[in-house]
């Protein structure tokens, strides 16, 4: 029935809720067909490179002059990915106006090279945060609350906000994990509702699935990926294309079995194998036209193949120095996370970023500061790296072996970059060796410390009883204009994104100043430092903030670029 009626009539019909079994409330002026959707979904395994698929494609549409937004939708029930263990998840991304997210939407950023905001995410915790909050204020007259429709509308009424606040004309939707996880399911089953509210011709839904390849046997198998689409067709899904994942090309049977069984034509059915970096895929999907066959299947008028050309072959010739660099160094990253690369995605991304536009080749040295005892670890560790940064982290553990290393870079003249809680290490570092604060430390690891140079400021106290104390998102800094800092970012004032609690302790800046450290960048308003610098080092610098959220393929971060550069002469 909903189905035949004009779209006017179904937008009236299912944004009742006392009267309709099809509640689904849609924004004021929100009209169907001016948006279309991508659906992004994975089978088999997580993992099988959704995000950067996501990424890529969403690229192309851009490079094409398409107006597009990314979302993406974890089924986790937290409200954010603040308090997640970067062993289990990842780096928390930060967005510039506030929000923990997962690490994808800093892969749409670094491709799209656009700002995301807090529309751009989605998690269970936010969506059923939502129905609850409508359901105490009696939105739902009077109706029991429910998965279907209440939850799904929630879902779908997202994603149409995304559309109005953005006036995108393409929304590419990543749904995290796989077909079949319990808490996907509702997500999966608004998405088929969706597509029934908005008309197919708006819809164009990818099923990433992988194609495995045993060593025992030798060659491709397609039945892993075939069990995935049967459930995903089992739960009212036809996807109009496939791509399939493997670490090799696909071989052609393989794409012939998957259209069989799938009913997609085997024209939307692609094979996407591994590359040597992430920043080919958007190369290789152009190679296989993805791009123009979903442009066709959308029948999106607005897509210039010669902007997309010019485009495409900036990002050309960057993947060409990026995998022919004339020269290596080695940078030394000291953290406490260093079993999971992810835990540092950022910052590794930033660095290539940088090492690109400098034609090197940047191999990373992953140093675990829990386990440094003594000085001839640190000696060893540095015998082979130009630079190191100290990234940042929470909690006291591998605090000490932070702090030795960067004793020693500073001793030695090696180049150092601090971030975050790095940048807190350097100011206790500093205090304790060169100003004679014995035990100076910050109150987050030592709350009775004798020097507490680093601590939660009067003004941040006050936020605890509301629930958060934590500095986040973008911010200007204040830069002094005859600083190493000014020369870097060339402007006095430069927005970066923190992600923080703890500060330097004013009472303490002086003596600080007075032994050579200098503050060259604070917050506008308040006496809150944010960077710091050695003028009698080549390169010994450190901030509060995370610019390597910043960070662009095409657009290294300054901060992270002066870092590479003096490195490599190292």
């Amino acid at each position: 029935m909903l189905l035949n009626m004009p779209k006017n009539k179904i937008l009236e019909e299912i944004s009742s809720s006392s009267s309709s079994e099809y509640y689904n409330p849609f924004p004021k002026n929100y009209k169907i067909g001016k948006t279309k959707y991508i659906i992004v979904a994975g089978s088999v395994i997580s993992g099988s490179g959704k995000g950067i698929f996501s990424s890529s494609i969403s690229k192309l549409l851009k490079d094409g002059g398409i107006k597009v937004e990314p979302l993406k939708i974890d089924g986790y029930f937290n409200q954010d990915a603040g308090t997640l263990n970067p062993y289990r998840h990842g780096e928390v991304f930060v967005l510039k106006d506030g929000l923990e997210c997962d690490m994808d939407l800093g892969s749409y950023e670094r491709f799209l090279n656009q700002d995301l905001l807090k529309y751009n995410y989605l998690t269970s915790g936010m969506i059923f945060r939502n129905v609850l909050e409508k359901e105490r204020k009696g939105k739902y007259l009077g109706r029991d609350v429910q998965f279907i429709p209440h939850v799904t509308g929630e879902v779908k009424l997202a994603l149409r906000n995304l559309s109005l606040k953005t006036n995108a004309e393409v929304i590419v939707i990543e749904i995290g994990g796989t077909i079949g996880d319990y808490e996907n399911s509702y997500i999966i089953e608004a998405m088929r509702e969706f597509r029934q509210e908005e008309g197919k011709e708006n819809i164009c839904f990818i099923n990433i699935s992988y194609i495995i390849k045993p060593s025992s046997l030798g060659e491709q198998k397609s039945k892993p990926a075939q069990l995935g689409l049967n459930r995903l067709m089992g739960l009212g899904i036809q996807p109009d294309m496939i791509i399939c994942r493997a670490e090799e090309p696909v071989d052609k049977k393989i794409i012939q079995k998957i259209s069989l069984y799938s009913n997609v034509n085997s024209k939307y059915v692609t094979g996407l194998h591994n590359t040597s970096t992430v920043y080919e895929a958007p190369l290789v999907l152009k190679n296989k036209k993805v791009d123009e066959k979903i442009v066709e299947f959308l029948n999106i008028k607005k897509f210039n193949l010669k902007k997309q050309k010019k485009e495409l072959t900036r990002w050309s010739k960057f993947v060409k120095r990026y995998t022919h660099p004339s020269k290596t160094i080695n940078i030394g990253i000291a953290g406490k996370y260093t079993g999971l690369k992810d835990s540092y995605a950022s910052i590794i991304k930033a660095l290539e970023h940088s090492g690109t536009f400098l034609n090197t080749k940047i191999n990373i040295k992953f140093i675990d500061t829990t386990q440094i005892k003594n000085e001839d670890q640190i000696i060893k560790i540095f015998e082979d790296i130009q630079g190191i940064i100290v990234p940042g982290g929470f909690g006291k553990r591998g605090v000490e072996g932070k702090i030795k290393c960067i004793q020693f870079a500073r001793e030695n003249n090696i180049p150092f970059l601090g971030l975050c809680f790095g940048f807190q290490m350097a100011v206790i570092e500093f205090a304790r060796h060169v100003c004679n604060l014995k035990n100076a430390n910050s109150t987050e690891i030592d709350p009775l410390c004798k020097y507490p140079v680093i601590n939660i400021l009067p003004e941040q106290k006050e936020l605890e009883g509301l629930g958060g104390n934590m500095r986040l998102g973008g911010h200007k800094v204040l830069i002094k204009q005859d600083s190493y800092a000014y020369q870097i970012y060339k402007q006095k004032l430069h927005t970066l994104r923190f992600r923080h609690r703890y500060e330097v302790d004013p009472k303490f800046i002086k003596q600080l100043e007075s032994k050579g450290l200098s503050f060259s960048g604070k917050s506008p308003k308040y006496d809150i430092m944010q960077i710091l610098e050695l003028k009698n080092n080549d390169f010994f610098m450190a901030t509060q903030a995370h610019p390597e959220f910043n960070s662009k393929p095409l657009k290294p971060e300054p901060l992270f670029l002066e870092f590479v550069r003096k490195s490599i002469k190292q």
